[in-house]
């Protein structure tokens, strides 16, 4: 016997309401399962315009 609350064995009309009032809560895939996002910016540009201005400085 499954467990009761799985998505299958709901009835189509609640299943429709359902969706209707919470949308979508689960992705198709996986991030794993999609390709990777490149990134926007260089992760290290933030770190680097954060540096205080004697950083640059030689000792």
């Amino acid at each position: 016997m499954e467990p009761a609350g799985r998505p299958g064995e709901l009835p189509e009309e609640l299943r429709r309401r359902l969706d209707a009032v919470f949308g979508d809560v689960l992705p198709s895939t996986t991030s794993d399962e999609r390709e990777p996002e490149a990134p926007e910016r260089d992760p290290d540009a933030d770190l680097l315009a954060d540096r205080p201005p004697h950083h640059d400085r030689g000792a």
